[in-house]
């Protein structure tokens, strides 16, 4: 019997949900493997059922979508939070701690009562999550790896390495060395340092890399390096507000 998955989007760009589509010659293959039973950006038919498997995108930002999440959650066997916006918040959680969202509504749309909103949140910060595929957007090797090792039963296997790593096997001269504060050291890895490679300073976009040794490590190679804190705290807002610790960076 082929495993029930739906795949759902709530607050984001829905770039996770146009990866899997863009999976062009395995699509049809992943397609055939799976019952799929929702998943409203390839098809309007949906049914209603309970899941093996769940793969959600986007951050919460409203009780609807809240209401949302916990039925599925409830629903699905495993559920997996797939891209930043539902692994940490996304961009969109950028300001969270610096502007009460009353006042971003009254900046936005001139009332602070158009609506009920939340801060922007990951749906860990609602319901459990079994497993989480990094990025923005995510990758499509990873998605298939993941959906491959679900589909045997098993939780995917988990990058524990920084995109520092990556950058080492690349043999790519460090970013940081010519006055750019790259992120690589502090980012979870998986993306074969894809920035890095091209010039380009890493800004996070994967996630904080877990472990409280870690995380210290990276901090003090960023002030070794001679960037003031303000100025990492400003660039690990994009993706690590969520992260309070983190932006204690002194």
């Amino acid at each position: 019997m082929k495993p029930k998955v739906g795949i759902f989007g709530f607050t984001g760009c829905a770039g996770d949900q146009l990866m899997i589509l863009n999976l062009e010659d395995e699509l049809l293959d992943l397609v055939g493997a799976l019952d799929l039973k929702s998943f409203t950006m390839a098809s309007s038919a949906v049914e209603e059922s309970d899941y093996d498997v769940a793969f959600v995108e986007g951050s919460i930002t409203t009780p609807k979508q809240k209401q949302k999440l916990e039925e599925i959650r409830k629903r699905s066997k495993l559920l997996v939070a797939i891209g930043d916006c539902a692994a940490w918040g996304g961009v969109q959680a950028s300001c969270n701690g610096i502007l009460k969202v009353e006042e971003k509504m009254k900046e936005v749309y001139g009332s602070d009562k158009v609506w009920e909103i939340y801060e922007s949140k990951p749906l860990s910060a609602y319901v459990k999550v079994d497993f989480v595929l990094p990025g923005c957007p995510i990758e499509k090797e990873e998605f298939l790896r993941a959906a491959a090792s679900l589909l045997r039963g098993d939780l995917p296997e988990a990058v524990d390495y920084p995109v520092c790593v990556e950058c080492k096997l690349r043999e790519n001269g460090c970013l940081m060395l010519e006055g750019k504060l790259c992120l690589g050291p502090l980012t979870v890895g998986g993306c074969r340092a894809r920035c890095p490679s091209l010039g380009v300073d890493c800004i996070g976009c994967r996630g904080v890399i877990e472990g409280e040794a870690r995380i210290k490590s990276a901090l003090q190679v960023f002030r070794e390096a001679g960037f003031k804190p303000d100025y990492v705290r400003a660039r690990l807002r994009m993706f690590a507000a969520n992260y309070p610790e983190i932006l204690e960076v002194k």
